[in-house]
């Protein structure tokens, strides 16, 4: 964590100065705003805390509860959370308190005697391949508490009006506020307010969805399982252990460990759901739903001392067919004012464990976006991606799920052996550790004609971290974990030293009118303020000479204006990035967007192609002065 730059900080550096809307927030809703968030779970809260940013930006995030979430459904966080995590910098504070997951066990029939289970195999958790980041398990709740601690502590100071209930909203043709929203306020008193951007991320029933006539195409409910947290005793040997069980005739429990040591959840198969037997199954107990794992379980048994929360389930599939209020229109002069996220778009089983995970990425794909254009920096047709991208990755997400809950729900005699479900499990990961997305040619993804010079960070997909040396102090790090998540967008040069093309670059980038970095940064912030450029030398550190570095990787900033020296990393002669992400010997410059995905992979030598990404995606400011 770096501070300082803006003079010394003698209290706890996480709550930043206030600035912008910061300054004089009030507590009650105002009657105009740039963007209102409708609800606060992780899509909503996620914008939140990334909006802090923006403190020119006018963002208020509303929730019908009355007060903070005390336990949530959700509970399960992949690694590219975990990546995500670690740009809103709280990674560290919420790995402690979670359930790390290292393997997956895979139980079924005994081979000799089908009437007891016994374990098959065991699969690493994630596959090592996938990331350097495990799959955490804690409470949904306390993920929200972390990006609204980030949201308070920000420059603007968003924090969550409760027990403001969203009615309804028209938007308009024209006028400054064009979204007119009703609302319930905190004192039951019915109210209008006026946004320019309207967010609902007010779950599966989402009313703003229903106001922008959003379709919705939805599967019948053709599984139906019972959801047990509970405090027990067993002697089942994995039960610490994230697992999959499948007796012989009584079904399969999903047996995930949760935060704290003590905590397990079982999702228990139920009987497949249909006209007749529906209320039925709805009716099962905790006390039946027990029953029935105790028999997959036999020879062992679960003796449950508290039931700390009981549900039960039907799975469906739903996917709304646009995620914004003008993407079904199909009409390319109109941008979009109001959108959705989260479980207002996407609904699925809880088994793949996607849900709060996919519904972070949307927010945050939209929220930095959001950013962009109300500071000036991009035009509004930019909102146009958030649709594009996040409606695809949806889909994808309901063609997996359907497999993984289909798989997971299959008897025995239906699979073709056990290897079957391990199969599936370790070729698939990539896909639930959440970097599978790759978003498709457009104004904010390149073309992939330079991708040979660095194979290892495809375009359109997330930037994946390798372990690099610290020049300044020699310290080895992950230079993915570097990324903050402060809307700007990094430029990545791997070159070599003291190497002409790279000083070259950093010379154009520093001073010609025709780089993004002079076209884009307003006139008096700091050189790195929209950019962060960082270079990494394929030598040892020891080789490198800090003398030789240009200057844009050595920025001085803050209202100190002091050196960062932390943009300039080597190699690890054992763990060599070039050779790990494929680069080429020759450098290249790797685009990455405020997001992590990376936008675009050039040739240090690349000029004009630099110039046209940029100009199609953001908008030119008054020329600044870095001298």
């Amino acid at each position: 964590m770096q501070y300082h730059h803006d003079g010394y900080v003698g209290r706890n550096p996480r709550i930043r100065n206030a600035e912008g809307t910061g300054l004089n927030r009030t507590a009650e809703l105002p009657e105009t705003m740039d963007v209102l968030i409708v609800g606060a779970g992780p899509a909503g809260i996620v914008q939140a805390a990334q909006l802090t940013e923006y403190p020119e930006v006018h963002t208020r995030i509303i929730e019908a509860r009355p007060e903070r979430l005390a336990a949530g459904r959700a509970d399960g966080l992949f690694p590219r959370s975990c990546e995500t995590f670690q740009a809103f910098e709280f990674y560290d504070e919420i790995a402690h308190e979670a359930a790390h997951m290292r393997e997956m066990s895979f139980w079924g029939p005994h081979p000799q005697n089908p009437a007891e289970i016994a374990r098959g195999a065991r699969a690493d958790d994630p596959p090592a391949y996938v990331s350097e980041f495990p799959i955490l398990t804690v409470n949904q709740a306390r993920v929200i508490d972390y990006f609204a601690e980030r949201a308070e502590n920000g420059p603007a100071r968003i924090n969550i009006n409760y027990g403001v209930e969203f009615l309804d909203l028209v938007v308009h043709d024209s006028g400054e506020y064009p979204v007119e929203v009703r609302i319930n306020d905190e004192h039951g008193i019915e109210r209008t307010v006026r946004a320019k951007y309207v967010v609902g991320c007010d779950g599966a029933r989402s009313k703003v969805r229903s106001c922008i006539d959003v379709e919705v195409v939805t599967d019948p409910a053709d599984q139906a399982w019972a959801v047990i947290d509970m405090l027990a005793n067993t002697d089942f040997p994995d039960f610490r252990t994230r697992s999959g069980i499948q007796s012989d005739k009584d079904g399969s429990i999903l047996l995930i460990p949760r935060e704290g040591g003590f905590l397990t959840r079982f999702y228990v198969s139920l009987d497949t759901p249909n006209d007749q037997n529906r209320a039925q199954v709805r009716a099962t107990t905790a006390e039946e739903a027990i029953a029935r794992a105790n028999r997959i379980l036999h020879p062992y048994s679960v003796d449950v001392r508290e039931v700390t929360w009981f549900s039960i389930y039907e799975v469906r599939h739903s996917v709304a067919q646009s995620f914004d209020d003008v993407a079904a229109k199909n009409d390319p002069s109109l941008n979009p004012h109001v959108f959705i996220a989260g479980d207002a778009c996407h609904t699925h089983s809880a088994k793949a464990g996607q849900g709060m995970n996919v519904s972070i990425q949307d927010g945050w794909n939209l929220s930095w976006k959001l950013g962009q254009v109300l500071t000036g920096r991009s035009d509004e047709s930019l909102l146009k991606t958030y649709n594009e991208e996040r409606q695809d990755v949806a889909q994808k997400l309901i063609d997996y799920d359907k497999e993984w809950s289909a798989m997971m729900s299959r008897s025995p005699e239906e699979m073709e052996g056990p290897h079957e479900i391990i199969d599936f499990f370790v070729k698939t990961a990539n896909f639930p550790g959440g970097f599978d997305t790759k978003y498709e040619l457009s104004t904010l993804t390149g073309g992939t004609a330079h991708q040979k010079l660095a194979e290892g960070f495809p375009v359109g997909m997330r930037f994946k971290s390798a372990q690099v040396s610290r020049v300044c102090d020699t310290t080895t790090v992950q230079l993915g974990h570097h990324f903050r998540a402060d809307g700007r967008w990094r430029l990545y040069a791997f070159a070599d030293e003291p190497g002409q093309e790279i000083a070259e670059l950093a010379q154009w980038l520093e001073s010609s009118a025709d780089s993004p970095v002079v076209a884009f940064t307003s006139e008096g912030a700091d050189i790195d303020s929209v950019f962060d450029a960082k270079v990494i030398y394929q030598q040892d550190y020891r080789e490198v000479q800090i003398k030789t570095v240009p200057s844009l990787f050595m920025p001085k900033v803050g209202k100190v204006q002091v050196i960062d020296w932390e943009k300039v990393y080597a190699a690890i002669p054992q763990q060599d990035i070039f050779a790990e992400r494929k680069i080429d010997r020759a450098g290249a410059l790797v685009i990455v967007r405020p997001d992590m995905y990376v936008a675009q992979v050039l040739p240090l030598t690349a000029r004009e192609e630099i110039t046209e990404f940029f100009e199609q995606n953001m908008t030119r400011v008054k020329v600044p002065n870095f001298s």
